[in-house]
């Protein structure tokens, strides 16, 4: 297994997020990339890489250059409407809903911020570009392994990325790691590519993403928006559109659901993978579904995930595993990297 490791993660930190009506410590901290890094060294798994930088032209095939343009600049802009704020995250506080307009970009700062994002518990930061950026660097590296020959990439990188849109940042991701990744494979050759996410959340910014696309099968294994983040997208009636009608696939599960429900699940998904016979898998790998997560509401237990290693491999497919959620920080590394030890050593 090759890891493309950020290490400029941590210049993304968070201090609080409004989580349920208060403000709380951010849940996505360093520590969190930190634990899956000792994890790996550990285990000494594979090598463990940092990425060559990637130009902003990969970027603006999935994100569009409004929005890449806010958000590296938005830290400045931030610090500069007042000096004091150099000291304060950038959290967003409007948004324009339903009958409010969305395709003129406002002059005011706050109004901007709530254009390019969908919560108050993502905070922008000083080092958020830099950390979210390198993160893509990483994922487009993964993805330029795997046609090089690899047989499975791993990118350690935080922020995560799966909940951001082609225009705007939520769910504590800002640049959607998953969804560039499936866009260099098919830019460096493969005809098809399936997304797999199976973090507790919905992948709402990647299946927007790809929504209308045959060329990108996007499945996700979550817990019911319903009842959890990010709410307003994620139901088993989402199947594509245009183009990528049935290419869209959501297993929603309710919160409590057995690890044998969950298993049902991920076994669905991979059938449908191996008949859309895609040339490449791309896996958002989320942990946030343990049985200890303090988000989320499923069973999963740390010798789960090697069993989700191992059906992963027997797809028998190039894969990249992008890091996403988990936040039961004592666990974590274990319950990530038994997922990957889980593909290599199946096979």
């Amino acid at each position: 297994m090759l890891t493309f490791y950020n290490e400029l993660h941590a210049q993304h930190q968070g201090r609080h997020e409004f989580f349920r009506g208060e403000l709380v410590p951010c849940f996505d901290q360093p520590a969190r990339a930190d634990s899956v890094l000792a994890e790996l060294g550990r285990r000494g798994l594979g090598r463990i890489v940092t990425p060559h930088g990637v130009p902003l032209m990969s970027l603006e095939r999935i994100h569009t250059p409004r929005y890449l343009h806010f958000l590296r600049n938005a830290w400045s802009e931030w610090v500069a409407l007042d000096p004091a704020n150099a000291g304060k995250d950038a959290i967003p506080s409007v948004w324009p809903v339903r009958t409010l307009r969305s395709d003129i970009e406002p002059h005011n700062f706050a109004a901007r911020m709530g254009l390019y994002s969908m919560d108050s518990g993502t905070p922008l930061t000083a080092g958020t570009w830099t950390a979210a950026k390198t993160g893509a660097d990483c994922a487009v590296n993964a993805a330029h392994a795997l046609r090089l020959g690899e047989r499975g990439a791993f990118v350690l990188s935080r922020p995560p990325g799966h909940h951001a849109g082609a225009d705007f940042f939520g769910g504590y991701c800002f640049l959607n790691n998953a969804a560039l990744a499936a866009q260099h494979l098919l830019d460096d050759g493969a005809r098809k590519v399936a997304i797999i996410d199976i973090d507790y959340h919905h992948g709402n910014g990647t299946q927007s993403i790809f929504y209308q696309r045959s060329d990108v099968l996007f499945i996700s294994i979550h817990a019911d928006p319903r009842d959890e983040y990010p709410f307003y997208l994620g139901h088993a009636d989402e199947r594509g559109d245009g183009a990528g009608h049935g290419f869209n696939l959501n297993l929603p599960l309710a919160a409590g659901s057995s690890t044998q429900a969950w298993f049902t699940a991920l076994e669905t998904a991979c059938i449908r993978i191996g008949s859309f016979a895609p040339d490449a898998l791309v896996v958002s790998l989320g942990v946030d579904t343990f049985a200890g997560d303090p988000l989320s509401r499923f069973a999963l237990h740390s010798a789960d995930y090697l069993k989700i290693g191992e059906r992963l491999a027997w797809l028998n497919l190039p894969t990249a595993f992008i890091f996403e959620g988990g936040y039961a920080v004592k666990e974590l590394g274990v319950n990530v990297v038994n997922v990957l030890e889980g593909y290599e050593t199946a096979l």
